[in-house]
């Protein structure tokens, strides 16, 4: 692959309200301060194309310890400066580049993400084709979030079944969840796929708690203890029948082999921006299929930027199950991408336009914007 030449950059924040609030077990969102990163890319042959990547840190430091505002700061201040001072680069070596820093891999996926975008382009190569993707369409699930009735719930989930989405994903939380899933169950049937998400909102001595939840034949219980608990989810893992899928305890290939050799992650949730990149969820969705993990992509309310990428990654043969890539309706009135991901019977069609796979409604763009800082 070509070497490029890093040059301008542009960091730009842009605002998205939400069309509903999302709530989970570590708070609500009704908007969405973005992080927006645009690179310049120099060839060999003095062409030069520009990429585009999106930060998937949500404002505060509640998902993780990142949040937008210091993922910001550490790309102007921090990862750009390492790689300008590496001279040449392509996206197989932001990651090696930056490894010395330490963290931070919502930003440093970012970049990469800019980086990767910019160099599919420079040869007119799509996504799909660079990972070598043969399906065309993926199954569409959809995330739901804590609703403060159960009656709001199911008009809730009534919506997304009549949307068409093959599966269903449940915010849940001490409280807000026993009851919640049964009432869910019963109205989608036995057989439409149902799984649960606790975002560490549990502990180990919940073991016979959520083993309530096991009547109800689900896919899943993604992420039910803190992430640092690797231990807990094997116990956890012991304890119910409902297999165990980590989400924020996998950070990177390495830890992800550590959780399943000690039978803590039964299935993997993967998030390209959380393990530092689309290049390290490649490693991490090839070690699951070596290891017989099913993976599905999980996502962290992208617009259609992201949303792309992640369509195109959950084409992998690996991801086996339904992910979080919902229509772009579902999260945002108008999204910022000229063709919006949408749902067709159920499924997404996996874009295979040159780069990352979207085409940017600059003029929408624009309007959102609150900020832009170049740097070069």
């Amino acid at each position: 692959m070509t070497n490029f030449q890093l040059g301008l950059v542009e960091l730009r924040r842009i605002a998205m309200p939400l069309v509903s609030p999302f709530r989970t077990s570590f708070g609500s969102q009704s908007a969405r301060d973005i992080l927006l990163v645009r690179v310049e890319l120099t060839a060999e042959d003095g062409s030069v194309t520009e990429g585009w990547g999106e930060c998937v840190a949500l404002s505060e430091p509640s998902y993780s310890p990142e949040y937008v505002e210091g993922a910001q700061h550490v790309i102007e201040h921090h990862l750009l400066p390492r790689l300008r001072s590496a001279g040449r680069l392509d996206a197989a070596s932001v990651g090696a580049t930056l490894a010395k820093l330490h963290g931070h891999p919502m930003a440093k996926a970012a970049i990469e993400m800019a980086v990767l975008d910019a160099q599919l382009r420079s040869t007119e190569t799509s996504f799909a084709s660079y990972l070598g993707t043969t399906r065309t369409t993926i199954p569409s699930g959809v995330s739901i979030g804590i609703h403060n009735s159960i009656d709001d719930l199911l008009g809730s989930v009534q919506g997304y079944v009549d949307d068409g989405y093959v599966r269903i994903k449940l915010k849940i939380e001490p409280g807000s969840d026993i009851e919640h899933v049964a009432a869910v169950r019963e109205l989608i049937g036995p057989d439409t796929p149902l799984q649960v998400d606790a975002n560490t909102a549990y502990r180990r001595t919940d073991g016979q708690h959520l083993r309530e939840l096991d009547p109800f034949n689900m896919l899943l219980i993604e992420q039910p203890l803190p992430e640092a608990d690797i231990i807990g989810h094997a116990m956890l893992a012991a304890e119910v029948d409902t297999p165990i899928c980590l989400d924020e305890s996998l950070v990177s290939a390495r830890g992800t082999a550590d959780a399943i050799e000690l039978g803590a992650c039964e299935i993997a949730n993967i998030k390209p921006g959380r393990v530092g990149g689309y290049l390290e969820a490649v490693r991490i969705h090839d070690l699951c299929v070596t290891k017989d993990i099913p993976v599905w992509c999980g996502g962290m309310l992208e617009t259609g930027i992201g949303r792309a990428a992640n369509a195109v990654l959950a084409a992998l043969p690996g991801f086996t199950l339904p992910g979080d890539i919902s229509a772009s309706t579902r999260f945002y009135a108008r999204d910022i991408v000229i063709d919006p991901i949408t749902i067709s019977d159920g499924h997404v069609k996996v874009p295979t336009s040159p780069g990352l796979g979207f085409e940017l409604d600059k003029a929408f763009l624009d309007q959102v914007t609150t900020r832009t800082t170049t740097l070069h």
